[in-house]
Order: structure tokens, then sequence, then C-alpha cells
């Protein structure tokens, strides 16, 4: 898309490259900021900035926030002995979603995927066996994507964790194979994290 403009080029070019989002949107997302006044542009500006200036990573599972501690790892309600592995962000939202898990949440940043060049020392896993050298953990839940990537990830994991003393569970087949949990719906991954089924079994089906 070519525009006469080369500061409204510049603009769509940059929205272009957010997933999913093609020239011709782009180019609808900065036709209506320009529509909107000053003031209204410079907070939708901020706003951005203040992602990179404010948003980390908490000290204790990886998740999003803006203070040292998630909002679900300060909450002292939750089951601190249960932890549930997730690839990013978005599984957390997923299963908060179904208010059916009081647990805790490690973060992996990922899974395995030698074709993408994501290995095991790329993902979050250091910090996940420093929480159960505590000895306070006595679950592990897998719940990753469905996918090769992810069933390596779990069963590498799986391996690492073999000598502690935890259980370790993986989400019954509910959600469909080579599917994302962001993708599943409330109700089936709400289910399948309730009957929830031990890892050794996943494997002999």
């Amino acid at each position: 898309m070519n525009l006469v403009s080369k500061v409204l080029q510049q603009a769509v070019d940059e929205f272009a490259q957010l997933p999913g989002v093609g020239h011709k949107t782009a180019f609808r997302f900065v036709l209506h900021l320009l529509k909107k006044n000053p003031e209204e542009l410079k907070k939708f500006g901020n706003t951005f900035l203040q992602l990179q200036e404010q948003v980390q990573y908490c000290s204790a599972c990886f998740n999003i926030t803006d203070r040292e501690l998630c909002d679900i790892c300060a909450d002292q309600r939750r089951d601190s002995s249960t932890i549930c592995v997730v690839e990013d962000i978005r599984d957390v939202v997923s299963i908060e979603n179904t208010e059916q898990f009081k647990g805790l949440y490690h973060v992996l940043g990922g899974i395995i995927s030698p074709l993408d060049g994501v290995g095991p020392s790329d993902l979050n896993i250091p910090p996940l066996l420093e929480r159960l050298e505590t000895g306070e953990v006595n679950e592990v839940i897998f719940a990753l994507t469905t996918t090769m990537e992810g069933d390596t990830t779990t069963f590498y994991l799986s391996r690492q964790l073999q000598k502690y003393d935890v259980k370790l569970s993986t989400l019954a087949r509910g959600v469909s194979i080579g599917g994302g949990l962001e993708y599943t719906d409330e109700l089936t991954l709400g289910r399948s994290l309730v009957n929830r089924v031990p890892y050794e079994n996943s494997l002999a089906k």
C-alpha cells in the first residue's frame, strides 16, 4: 500500500506488523486515530510507552505484571502447593476464565521447538525447579498445547521433575489434539482441568 504521506505510510506499516493485521486493516486503524483529538491520541500513545516502562515479569511465575509479584502469586488465598505449567500469558488468562483453578502458575515463555531454534535453555525451566526445591509443592499440572512441540516439552519436563516428590498431572483430553488453550471454550477447558489425569496415564493412551 503506497500512501501520499510518508508519516501516514509509516504509521500504517507499524500497525501492519501486528499479528493478524494486514495493511488495509492497519490503514483503518490509522484513519480512526486521526479522528481523535490531541489529548486522546496522546493518551493512546502513552499507554503503549508504559508497556515498555512499567510492565514486567512476575519474579515467581513469569506472568506479566506491573509489580514484583503478579496478583495471582500475591493472593494468599491461592493454593501454593499446586503449580500449573503453561506456555504463555494467554494460557493463564484462558484457565483463569474457567474459574476452576485455585493454584499458582508457572509460565515457561514458550515450548521446545527445534525448527524455531527454541531449546530447553530458552525456557523458564530452572526457576520452576527452584520452586520445587522448597518442598512446598505437591502437584505440577502440565497444561501445554497438545501439539508435537507441546508434548515434547511436557515429556522433557516430566524427566526433569522425576527427582522431586510431586504428583505430575496433565489435562484430560477434552482439549482437542493440536489445539491451543486459548482456542478451547471455557467449559471444556475447565472440565479438562478438573478431570486432569496422572501424566503417566496419558502416556499409556
